[in-house]
């Protein structure tokens, strides 16, 4: 299973997540940190990171397919490779935790290539929502909080064609950390098999 964690963040962001899927007895857990996470640089160069862990990680499990859960703008990044770099193909399960998918009001607010790409109506958002056959084979999950104060709105972390869970969390970072996403993680990963 692949972590892809969200902007300023690291692999430790998922430090919790990680514990508690070790103890649901998952052999293959890695969280990559992205670089730069400042958002300076443009998605497209972050998803290519993300196909490469994958790919190092397909090879060292011998898995066919992985299973990936990414936050915030790791969401993003890891929906631009599923959708735009053949992501689908190698994809079972994506989890997308609070990402800003519809764009987020707040990234008006600072500059860069990602930053810019993570606002409302951008030229990468309007190319992702034109794909009518975005997941493939690949299973796909929302999960997200009507009260998150960095997707504005709220709402831009629903995402097309994927199975959705709401959550009342009241902080973003917060959705890595409550246990009640955990148990959905949990739920949606279901036995702790690696995916052939």
């Amino acid at each position: 299973m692949l972590f892809v964690h969200g902007l300023g963040d690291d692999a430790s962001a998922f430090d919790a997540l990680r514990q508690r899927l070790e103890h649901e007895g998952w052999p293959h857990l890695h969280a990559l940190s992205l670089a730069p996470n400042d958002g300076s640089e443009s998605l497209s160069v972050l998803a290519r990171q993300v196909a490469h862990e994958a790919q190092a990680l397909r090879a060292r499990t011998g898995a066919r397919r992985v299973d990936v859960v990414a936050f915030s703008m790791g969401a993003l990044v890891t929906r631009y490779w599923v959708q735009l770099l053949g992501g689908r193909l190698m994809v079972r399960r994506f989890i997308s935790i609070s990402g800003p998918h519809g764009g987020s009001a707040l990234a008006f607010l600072a500059r860069g290539k990602g930053i810019t790409q993570m606002r409302p109506g951008s030229r990468l958002l309007r190319a992702l929502e034109r794909d009518t056959h975005p997941w493939g084979n690949t299973e796909v999950h929302s999960f997200w909080s009507p009260w998150d104060l960095m997707i504005v709105p709220a709402s831009s972390s629903r995402l097309p064609g994927a199975c959705e869970r709401v959550f009342p969390v009241l902080f973003h970072p917060w959705m890595l950390t409550d246990g009640r996403v955990h148990d959905a993680v949990v739920d949606v990963l279901g036995s702790p098999s690696v995916a052939r």
